[in-house]
C-alpha cells in the first residue's frame, strides 16, 4: 500500500504504523486458531465458516484474521455499531460477551452468531473482539430452502448478553439449547467463540505496554484515514461512467434475474440493484441488504485494494443500493436461511459490468457452492455433520480458472475421512470433473464430483443447496458457458430440497459445475491446450470440439 505519500496526522509514520497494524492481525490470527482448536461442529473446527475482527470502541473494523470469511468482515461492523447502541461501550465490563443472531442485524440468516467481547486494559475499553460463526444448527425446520418465513428458520435471538461480567447468562444457554437438534455442538461453540475472544485481552495489555500506549485512538484513526484515502485514489484512476450487467441465476422453483448498474464518479462508486427481481416467495433464498452489502463490496476489496489488510474505511467511498422487497432486500419475515445461493453470485455481476475497467482483476462466473449437512441418530449416538464443496472458479483475463477452491469465502472442505468418522456414510469418489472448464482464451476450472454411500442402519436428514444446475454458470468477453451440476439420488435426478430422508443402501452423487472461460477459444494457445491433455482435465476428443485441436493435422503426432 501506499502509504507514505501524506505526512501522519497522528505521529505514526508509515513504516511504524505497518508493524503496529500487522501485530494487531498477528493477534486475531491467534483468535482464529483458538477457534479451530475448541469448537466442536465440523463447519467451524474443520469448515472454517466464521471470522475474526478488531474493532475500535466506536464499531470501527481496524482488521480481521488472515482466513477470515470475507463477507462476515464486511458485515461485521455495522452489526457491531448496533450491538454498542443497545449495550453503550460505557456500560460494559469485563467478561461481558454481546450477541445476536438477528438476519437484519447480522449476516444474513440465523445460523450466523455475532459476539462482540470488549477489551479492558487498565480499567477502561480500548477496543472489541468480535467473532461471527455459522452454527451447525439453530433449530426450525431440517431443511435449507424451502421454508415460509425466517420464524420457520429457528430462534432468533436479538441482542442480549450471552455473558455477563465473566458469568454464562444461564437463561440465554437454557433457551438456546432447548431449541435446536444438537445443543451440544451449538453451546460448546458459542462458549468456544467467546473464549477465544476473551484471550485477546491479554495479548491487549502486551500491544499497549509494549508501545506505551494508553489506547488505540491514535492507529485507529491513521488506519481508518489512510485505507478510505487509498481506496479512493484507486477508484479515481477509473474512467467515469456507468456500467450495467444482468444474469440468471437458480433461484428455487423459478429463474432469478441480478442485475446491476455500477456508476463510477470521480473518487465514488454507486451499486445500484433496480431490476433485480422480487424476493422469492418459494424458498429461503432471499438476502437482508446486510449481506448484499457486504457480498457487493468484496469485489472492489478484490479488485482495487486486495494488499490492503480488511477494514471498514474501504468501503467507505461505495455506496450500495437494492429496492426494498427485492430478493437483495428482503423485507422481515422473508425466509432467509439460504441466501448464500443468491449473494454468491453477486460478484460475477459485478465483474460481468466491470471487466472492461478493472483490467486482469475481474473473473467469469463460478460452479458455485454446495453446502450439505448429514444429521440422524445410529446406534444411539446423536450425529450432525456439515460439508461445503465448491465447483470450478472462473476464468480470469490473464490466467485459467482455478480446480474447486473456496470461493468467494476462504472456508474449507471437510476431509471425506473426518465425516466418515462422525456420520455412518462412505465416500466412492471425491475426483475432479473431466470437461467441465468452460472453454475460452482462458478455460474455466473443472468442477467435481462426489459419491457417497449411507452405510448405517437408521434413515438420516439429507439437506443440501445446490447451484448452478438450472443455470450455466456465464463466460465473459466471449468465453464459454460452462455445463450445469446436477443432483442424483440412486441414479435419478433432484431439482427439489426440502430435508431429503436417505434410508440406508441409498447413494448420493454430486457432479458440480466448473467454471466460465474468458476470451474467444480460438485465441487459446495450443501448447496450453496440450497441457490441459496431459493434466487430465480436458479430453482430446472436447479438445477438438471446442477449439478445434487436432483439425487439419494442427496436432502434434504423439511421442513414440
Amino acid at each position: 500500500m501506499q502509504r507514505g505519500d501524506q505526512p501522519p496526522e497522528n505521529g505514526l509514520d508509515p513504516i511504524s504504523l505497518e508493524i503496529m497494524w500487522q501485530r494487531l492481525i498477528s493477534i486475531m490470527n491467534e483468535v482464529d486458531d483458538k477457534i479451530v482448536k475448541t469448537t466442536f461442529s465440523t463447519i467451524l473446527s474443520e469448515g472454517r465458516d466464521f471470522a475474526c475482527i478488531l474493532t475500535d470502541t466506536y464499531g470501527r473494523s481496524l482488521c480481521q484474521s488472515a482466513f477470515s470469511t470475507a463477507t462476515f468482515s464486511a458485515v461485521y461492523p455495522r452489526t457491531a455499531k448496533a450491538l454498542l447502541e443497545r449495550f453503550p461501550i460505557e456500560t460494559l465490563r469485563p467478561g461481558d460477551v454481546i450477541a445476536t443472531n438477528d438476519p437484519w442485524l447480522g449476516t444474513g440468516h440465523l445460523p450466523d452468531y455475532v459476539l462482540l467481547a470488549p477489551v479492558f486494559v487498565a480499567g477502561r475499553v480500548i477496543a472489541c473482539v468480535g467473532t461471527v460463526s455459522h452454527m451447525s444448527d439453530v433449530g426450525g425446520h431440517p431443511g435449507e430452502i424451502e421454508s415460509d418465513d425466517v420464524f420457520s428458520e429457528g430462534l432468533c435471538m436479538p441482542p442480549f448478553k450471552l455473558y455477563d461480567a465473566g458469568v454464562e447468562n444461564e437463561l440465554a444457554f437454557d433457551v438456546i439449547g432447548a431449541n435446536c437438534r444438537a445443543p451440544e455442538l451449538l453451546l460448546g461453540d458459542l462458549r468456544a467463540m467467546a473464549g477465544a475472544a476473551r484471550v485477546a485481552s491479554d495479548r491487549f495489555t502486551e500491544y499497549v505496554d509494549d508501545y506505551g500506549l494508553t489506547d488505540l485512538e491514535a492507529i485507529a484513526d491513521e488506519i481508518v484515514r489512510r485505507s478510505e484515502r487509498y481506496m479512493r485514489s484507486r477508484i479515481s484512476a477509473l474512467p467515469d461512467g456507468s456500467y450495467t450487467y444482468g444474469m440468471e441465476i437458480d433461484g428455487y422453483i423459478e429463474t432469478v434475474h441480478l442485475q446491476a448498474c455500477v456508476t463510477i464518479a470521480g473518487d465514488t462508486i454507486h451499486v445500484d440493484y433496480e431490476g433485480t427481481s422480487p424476493q422469492s416467495p418459494h424458498g429461503s433464498i432471499n438476502s437482508s441488504y446486510n449481506s448484499t452489502l457486504a457480498s457487493s463490496m468484496y469485489v472492489f476489496k478484490c479488485a482495487l485494494a486486495s494488499d490492503v489488510p480488511n477494514n471498514e474505511a474501504l468501503f467507505t467511498p461505495i455506496r450500495v443500493t437494492a429496492p426494498e422487497g427485492s430478493i437483495l432486500n428482503a423485507r422481515f419475515p422473508a425466509p432467509v436461511k439460504a441466501r448464500a445461493k443468491t449473494i454468491n453470485n453477486l460478484n460475477q455481476v459485478l465483474f460481468g459490468a466491470l471487466w472492461p475497467v478493472l483490467g486482469d482483476h475481474v473473473q467469469a462466473s463460478n460452479g458455485g457452492i454446495w453446502p450439505l449437512v448429514l444429521k440422524g441418530r445410529e446406534a444411539g449416538r446423536s450425529y450432525l455433520v456439515d460439508m461445503l464443496p465448491h465447483g470450478g472458479r472462473g476464468a480470469l483475463p490473464g490466467m485459467d480458472g482455478m480446480l474447486p477452491v473456496s470461493y468467494p469465502e476462504n472456508s474449507t472442505i471437510t476431509p471425506c475421512e473426518v465425516i466418515e468418522t462422525r456420520a455412518p456414510i462412505r465416500f466412492h469418489r471425491k475426483a475432479l470433473r473431466l470437461d467441465t472448464g468452460a472453454p475460452g482464451r482462458h478455460r474455466g476450472g473443472v468442477g467435481q464430483s462426489i459419491v457417497f454411500e449411507h452405510v448405517g442402519a437408521e434413515a438420516m436428514t439429507f439437506s443440501l443447496t445446490p447451484d448452478r444446475i438450472t443455470t450455466s454458470p456465464q463466460g465473459l468477453a466471449g468465453g464459454h458457458h460452462a455445463a450445469r451440476g446436477t443432483v442424483r439420488i440412486n441414479g435419478e435426478a433432484v431439482y427439489r430440497f426440502p430435508a431429503i430422508t436417505l434410508r440406508p443402501g441409498d447413494v448420493v452423487s454430486l457432479d458440480i459445475a466448473g467454471g466460465g472461460g474468458f476470451g474467444d477459444p480460438a485465441e487459446r494457445q495450443p501448447d496450453r491446450i496440450e497441457r490441459d491433455i496431459a493434466d487430465g482435465l480436458v479430453t482430446r476428443e472436447a479438445a477438438r470440439r471446442d477449439y478445434g485441436f487436432g483439425a487439419q493435422g494442427a496436432e502434434p503426432e504423439p511421442e513414440a
